[in-house]
Parts: C-alpha cells; structure tokens; sequence
C-alpha cells in the first residue's frame, strides 16, 4: 500500500458557533468542512487573500472601491475629495 505524499492529522478546535451556524449555511451537503477550513487556513497563511473587510482600514476600502470597475464614477470622485 502507498503512503500519502502529506497526510492528513485530525485536530480539534473550537469556534463560536454562530460562525459554525454560518459556515453550516455556507457549506451544501456534500462539500466538506476539511476541505473547506484546510482552503481557508492556506489561503491566510499564503496571503493569497490579502487582509479581510473587518482588518481593513477605511482608507483601504476606499482605495478597494476606487480601484473597482464597478465603482460608478461619482462615488470615486466623492471618495477622492473626502479622502484628500
């Protein structure tokens, strides 16, 4: 029988369960919470995602929704004067 290459490890951890209410309403019934929480953990560990909306200044949200394409003009300008 061959060994996997990075095996899996069980672990036990402990979240507020609205979060697990959440991520129970996120999930569909076949994907997996692993899955899902292995995705998330590498993701913040690789800052493939950079900082999440609740670690975010207000400043960089703004300069998120100025570099949007979707932003409509007027709220770019807007946020240009406000923040200059």
């Amino acid at each position: 029988m061959k060994r996997a290459a990075n095996p899996t490890r069980k672990i036990s951890i402990t979240i507020p369960g609205n979060l697990f209410n959440e991520l129970e309403r996120t999930l569909s019934y076949s994907q997996s919470r692993s899955r899902f929480i292995s995705a998330a953990i590498w993701e913040k560990l690789d800052g493939e995602v950079s900082q999440s909306i609740s670690e975010s200044t207000t400043p960089q949200l703004m300069a998120a929704l100025i570099a949007r394409d979707d932003t409509d003009k007027k709220l770019k300008d807007f946020i240009l004067t406000y923040f200059s």
